[in-house]
């Protein structure tokens, strides 16, 4: 019988134990009415000779019910405390046991060819797009229970990492993809194909324009920009007269290179970009004073505090946008989500290659890991108390173990009136 107290047992394993002892009792009670009905037969066989059947069968009845017991007792324990050989077999084999479990289960439900045919014989994708599409559950869609999921398991990873680890991280990742490799060549090589293709030019235009609005919108700008350079003796309305020609000759001359393609200045620009392009590549000089532009760039505090300041900002806005329900990011997620859950429950084409991506990747699991995964019943069972796990096997097939005992005591009542009538019927006046 189970030691472990009825507290600490599950409900349903209380109830196991309830249904055992009750099946014990109903087995130890045939089996002192058997004794009771052979000391009764026994003792007024003389007088009623037909009493020999009842006491036949009552004996056969006690001896089947004694062996069964035995049998059924010699599975968790020493019969009576009597170290009696094979007997015990659960505590003394656990490990035993356990191994053969595990193989067992190895051998016939680990197999891909099993997986593979079960796998097919269920419609998975078809099945998961019908319960993310449809089937509202308390007045939440189960798109919207998964992102909400998804949501919270994000927001736990973000508020897990440390910030620091994440700066350094990026900064490493930086440094090795960014920093270390040479910019020079790689650069120069996109540039001249950026001059070759002309692709440059609309950046010129754009500039050109952006410059002529700024001449438009700051002419005071420029107000004392050259005058306060002329000598002090140069009369003032002549230092207005500089400054205004300055000023209307830079309109004049980005006017004029708005207005034609083919300006000097923007036939001046082509070459200087191409000779840097080519400077990039062929050039050891430019591309060192790149390099170390470069690294004095990266290397800046103001970069690194910049780097940490935009990592803080990004968490903060993906942990608000992770806790709204309403936010763009969710609202987005759980769209892409039904989406998906209605393309799988009508797409047959898309269902045929998820089921065979989900069978292929399970046949690989089980082929790749099946004795791993059996391993955990074997490890499990070792790791087992023997008393804890003659416990645990008891009340799961305990009940069931005591209709032996009972259809023992059935049987040998059976078997005991059926020899004694054959003995009689062969041996006449026994």
């Amino acid at each position: 019988m189970p030691r472990t107290p009825m507290a600490l047992l599950s409900p349903a394993d209380q109830e196991r134990l309830r249904a055992l002892r009750l099946m014990k009792g109903v087995a130890l009670g045939a089996l002192v009415f058997m004794a009771i009905v052979f000391v009764i037969a026994f003792w007024l066989q003389g007088q009623y000779p037909w009493l020999g059947y009842v006491r036949a069968a009552a004996e056969g009845g006690m001896v089947g019910a004694l062996a069964d017991w035995f049998a059924v007792t010699a599975l968790f324990r020493h019969p009576l405390g009597l170290p009696i050989p094979h007997t015990a077999i659960i505590p003394t084999r656990k490990d035993e046991i356990g191994s053969s479990l595990g193989e067992f289960v190895e051998t016939n439900f680990l197999s891909g060819d099993v997986v593979r045919t079960k796998l097919s014989e269920t419609a998975i994708s078809r099945r998961l797009g019908e319960w993310l599409r449809d089937s509202p559950e308390h007045g939440v869609k189960n798109a919207e229970r998964i992102t909400a999921e998804a949501a919270t398991m994000a927001s736990a990873v973000l508020r897990a990492l440390d910030d620091d680890d994440v700066r350094d991280l990026i900064s490493d990742l930086a440094r090795e993809h960014l920093i270390e490799p040479e910019w020079g060549s790689p650069a120069g090589a996109w540039l001249e194909r950026i001059v070759d293709a002309g692709a440059h030019h609309g950046a010129v235009d754009l500039a050109a324009d952006s410059i002529g609005a700024w001449l438009d919108s700051n002419a005071q700008a420029f107000a004392g920009l050259v005058s306060r350079r002329l000598p002090g003796w140069v009369p003032k309305l002549a230092h207005r007269f500089v400054d205004e020609t300055v000023y209307n000759e830079a309109v004049k001359f980005v006017r004029a290179v708005q207005a034609d393609p083919n300006h000097p200045a923007r036939h001046a620009l082509d070459g200087y970009l191409a000779r840097l392009a080519d400077n990039l590549q062929h050039d050891p000089e430019t591309r060192t004073r790149l390099e170390n532009a470069k690294a004095a760039v990266f290397d800046s505090p103001r970069v690194g505090a910049l780097a940490a300041e935009a990592w803080n900002t990004a968490k903060a806005g993906l942990l608000r946008a992770l806790a709204d329900p309403q936010s763009g990011l969710r609202i987005r997620a759980r769209d892409a989500v039904a989406e998906v859950g209605s393309r799988l429950a009508t797409e047959q084409s898309l269902q045929h290659r998820v089921d065979g991506w989900v069978t292929d990747a399970a046949v690989f699991l089980v082929d790749r890991y099946r004795h791993d995964i059996a391993s955990v019943i074997t490890d499990t069972v070792e790791r087992w108390d023997p008393a804890e796990t003659t416990e645990k096997i008891e009340l799961m097939v305990g009940r069931d173990l005591q209709y032996i005992r009972l259809n023992g005591t059935i049987v040998g009542a059976i078997a005991g009136v059926a020899i004694f009538t054959v003995a009689h019927a062969l041996i006449p006046g026994v």
